[in-house]
């Protein structure tokens, strides 16, 4: 079980302390609108009304304990940034934050926060793959140029081992891990003699480009 606070519940904020919260972790809630904190309250450890740019009371809540922090202000720029220098000074382990654009991000980074979200442009850019390629079914961005796939096996690829396939060497691409489609189940770091099934789906990490050349081959 880790510790988390969650700052800013609008709807991203609210469903990842939720979900933290589901899944058996501590969460802290904590908005300056008394009426986000009164509607999350029975579904986190503990949901506190509070402005996060006041250093005084972020250190009152024991920020420096949080195994993470996540900056959810939407809209307030200036308390975005304000909320994650204040994090910094009161000595929060690791801090993630929401930006809105790209220069939002860039000073949210300079001030500290180790990790900038861009929920809304992740989300588009991940259902313009999928409407782009339908064989694909998830995409996650990893690091630049770079991106992990979940894609189903071309036809001529089912009944083939991997190490037949080759596709580190055809498309520098790795793949990390099986999923069977209808339980689940991974098995990651398949061998090169792990046979493809037609219930499958491989897990890929490669740059884009790979990825890119691979999906419409």
């Amino acid at each position: 079980m880790k510790q988390f606070a969650i700052i800013g519940l609008g709807n991203f904020g609210y469903y990842l302390a939720t979900h933290l919260y589901e899944k058996g972790h501590d969460v802290l809630a904590i908005d300056k609108d008394q009426n986000l904190v009164q509607k999350i309250k029975d579904h986190v450890t503990q949901a506190v009304v509070a402005d996060a740019t006041d250093s005084k009371i972020m250190d009152s809540l024991s920020i420096h304990e949080m195994d993470a922090v996540v900056v959810c202000i939407g809209t307030d720029l200036g308390a975005s940034i304000h909320t994650t220098l204040i994090l910094k000074d009161v000595g929060a382990r690791r801090v993630y934050a929401k930006a809105i654009t790209e220069p939002h991000g860039r000073i949210l980074q300079k001030v500290g926060a180790q990790e900038i979200l861009f929920p809304e442009k992740d989300l588009a850019i991940s259902l313009a793959e999928r409407l782009h390629n339908p064989s694909l079914l998830d995409y996650l961005p990893f690091l630049e140029g770079y991106s992990i796939i979940e894609l189903k096996p071309k036809e001529s690829f089912v009944g083939k081992e991997l190490k037949e396939l080759d596709l580190i060497n055809k498309y520098g691409v790795q793949v990390i891990a099986i999923k069977k489609v209808a339980s689940g189940k991974l098995s990651m770091i398949p061998t090169g003699k792990h046979v493809l099934k037609g219930d499958e789906v491989m897990i890929l990490l490669g740059p884009n480009d790979g990825l890119d050349l691979l999906r419409q081959k």
